[in-house]
Parts: C-alpha cells; sequence; structure tokens
C-alpha cells in the first residue's frame, strides 16, 4: 500500500497491518452495495460504527483492532448509496437482516449519529443504545447552507470533495489531529461522485429526529471541545434532548477524534458498552484468524491475531495496543498509568449514578 486511499501520503503502520489481517467485506442487498468489516466474537452483540460525510468504514480502524481484542464485535460501514432517510432505514434494516443481527448498538459521528437517531427513532426495538458523537438532531441549517442542492446530481466530483474539505478546519494543527484530517482526506479520495453527492443528499434533506423510546441512560454523547464541523449550537441541541444521558467530554479531538483520540474513544465505548450489559468475550479473543471470525487456539499460536502484530515504539497509534489508558480531564493523548476497571471509574467518567440504568435493563 503506497498511500492513504490514493492520497501521496505514506499510510500509517498500524492501518497497514489492520488491512492485512481484518478483511474487507462487501455484499450487494438489493440494489445497495455495502461496504464493511466485521471483526470479534460473533456471540457479543455489535457495535455498529457509522461515519460522517467524509468518512469510510476503515475510519474506525483503531477501534476495531482494539475493542475486538478485548472481546468485542464492531462492524463498521460504508453509508451506501441512499437517496433519502427512508431509503437509509430501510436498506440498514435489511442490512442487519441479512447478516442475522437482531439487536445493535450504534456508534455515530456527524452525519453518522443522525442516522443512527432516525434509525433508532423508526426501528425502536432493534437499536439498544447509542454513541453520538458531533452529531445534530436536524439539517435545516445545512440545506440553507447549500442553494445549490436540486443540482448535486450533476455536479463533477471534484467540486464535491472541494465542497465536502471546506468543512474541514484548516491548520496549524496537532500533529495527532493533523494526521486524522491527512487519513481522512485521502479516504475521501476513494469515493466515488455518486457516493459524495448521496451523502451531501442525506446532510441537506430537511429533516429532524424525532422522540426516541429509548431511554436516556442507554445513550452516551462524545463531544469534542475544541472545533468540529458541526457548529456548536446544533450539538447544543443534542445534548439538551437527552438530559440524562452519559456525557463523554474530549478536550481535543477536532473532527476525527476516533483516530486523534483513539485511546479515549476507545476507553469510552468500552465503558458505554459495559454500563449497557453488553458482556464482551474475551476467552475468544485467541481464537481470531485472518478471515476476521473464530478459529481454533492453532490460528492463534500460528500468528494470526492481533497480538502477534508488530510493534512500532514510534507509531503514534495505540489502537493495536492492550493497555487500556484512562482518558485524563486535560485532554491529553497519552499516559503510562492502566485503567482501573472498577464501576467507580465507569460511573465517573460516564455520570455518578447507573440505578436508573440497571432498573430499566432488569424491566426489558
Amino acid at each position: 500500500m503506497t498511500g492513504l486511499g490514493g492520497s501521496g501520503a505514506a499510510a500509517p503502520g498500524d492501518y497497514v497491518y489492520f488491512k492485512s489481517v481484518v478483511p474487507l467485506h462487501k455484499i450487494s442487498i438489493g440494489s445497495k452495495l455495502w461496504r464493511y468489516y466485521d471483526f470479534g466474537p460473533k456471540a457479543v452483540q455489535p457495535l455498529i460504527c457509522i461515519p460522517g460525510i467524509a468518512g469510510t468504514a476503515d475510519v474506525y480502524y483503531k477501534q476495531i483492532m482494539s475493542l475486538s481484542m478485548k472481546g468485542y464485535r464492531v462492524i463498521s460501514i460504508d453509508v451506501p448509496q441512499v437517496w433519502n432517510h427512508q431509503e437509509w432505514i430501510h436498506s440498514f434494516e435489511k442490512f442487519l437482516d441479512s447478516m442475522n443481527i437482531h439487536h445493535v448498538h450504534i456508534y455515530g459521528t456527524s452525519l453518522g449519529g443522525f442516522l443512527a437517531q432516525i434509525f433508532a427513532q423508526q426501528r425502536p426495538r432493534r437499536v439498544k443504545s447509542l454513541v453520538l458523537s458531533n452529531t445534530f438532531l436536524e439539517t435545516h441549517k445545512f440545506a440553507a447552507a447549500m442553494p445549490w442542492s436540486p443540482v448535486l446530481n450533476w455536479t463533477p466530483s471534484f467540486l464535491l470533495k472541494r465542497y465536502l474539505l471546506t468543512g474541514i478546519q484548516d491548520g496549524p494543527h496537532e500533529p495527532f489531529i493533523a494526521d486524522s484530517v491527512d487519513f481522512v482526506v485521502g479516504q475521501v479520495e476513494t469515493l466515488s461522485r455518486e457516493d459524495l453527492s448521496s451523502r451531501l443528499m442525506l446532510n441537506v434533506n430537511v429533516a429532524s429526529v424525532g422522540p426516541l423510546s429509548l431511554p436516556d441512560c442507554f445513550i452516551t454523547i462524545m463531544d469534542t471541545n475544541d472545533y468540529s464541523a458541526v457548529p456548536q449550537q446544533l450539538k447544543d441541541q443534542v445534548n439538551e434532548r437527552y438530559p440524562s444521558a452519559r456525557r463523554a467530554v474530549l478536550r481535543t479531538g477536532g473532527d476525527f477524534p476516533f483516530l486523534s483520540r483513539p485511546d479515549e474513544v476507545t476507553l469510552y465505548l468500552q465503558l458505554h458498552m459495559r454500563r449497557v450489559g453488553v458482556e464482551p468475550r474475551p476467552d475468544l479473543v485467541q481464537g481470531f484468524t485472518r478471515g476476521g471470525s473464530s478459529g481454533s487456539s492453532n490460528d492463534y499460536k500460528d500468528g494470526n491475531s492481533f497480538d502477534d502484530r508488530p510493534r512500532d515504539d514510534g507509531d503514534r497509534s495505540s489502537g493495536g495496543d492492550d493497555r487500556e489508558v484512562e482518558p485524563s480531564v486535560s485532554g491529553s493523548h497519552d499516559s503510562d498509568e492502566p485503567i482501573p476497571t472498577s464501576i467507580l471509574l465507569a460511573n465517573t467518567v460516564l455520570g455518578t449514578d447507573n440505578s436508573a440504568c440497571h432498573v430499566s435493563l432488569l424491566c426489558s
């Protein structure tokens, strides 16, 4: 691999390794092509990651590596070419049906968070919890900012990419944020004109999220405090809609904290999954083969697991590191202290009282 999805920059070493171990799946369901990664024990309810406009299934590779090693199943998807929100709901439901997945936990960022919410609104029995990051409740502001949306289908690819990338704040950035931007820009270069125009159409079709039947305590809101392409006013509306949701605040991280702050994002996801009752299966981790499914212990001994990956001390990424690092209040990227695994930490990071969720879990 010579670059990030077609860009001139060299791909990060951990991403190259990820691509060599985790298979990319492509399936056609009706007229829709789904591109996704599925890694981790199939016995565990999956966490499905839905990216924003500029993202692909690849942008969550650090979370796939880290969480699967801890015994969670992670599915990261590309949003297929759908042109309105009802089409998204029906297509996503068919995708889940094709994989025999009945209940899901969804991590959505930006547009992905909006799509996660409208799916949870329309299919409440299937969505067990949400993690929402730098997202919004309604698209009116984006529609008003794009008066030329009626001609999206005829707009050349290079103009769509230019428009898309103008939403990403220009430098100077901290190095790890700059790296995350470079990675996503490389992924944008891999998208076709139809991919870009359909995503932009989802972002500007006027719609809003209605009330969810999902209790607030099964929702975690994970926002960055420095900046993002989503206006702060829209992020505030999400916080106001779900007043009892858990808060996971990242002091810095920009638009793509899953790449720039992977340790902290992965920890918050792990705590969320633990809090909503998803039990990992680390006992099945040693059986992961290069095919992405459970294998025998011989596969593990033959070196086909993440534990045998090469270590690169100079790599900023710790997406594949077995250590769990506690996110600090100051938002620092690295920490030498291992995270305590007590319930107290989960209460401290994501809230002070889980009793309401415990009651809901017992009643469900």
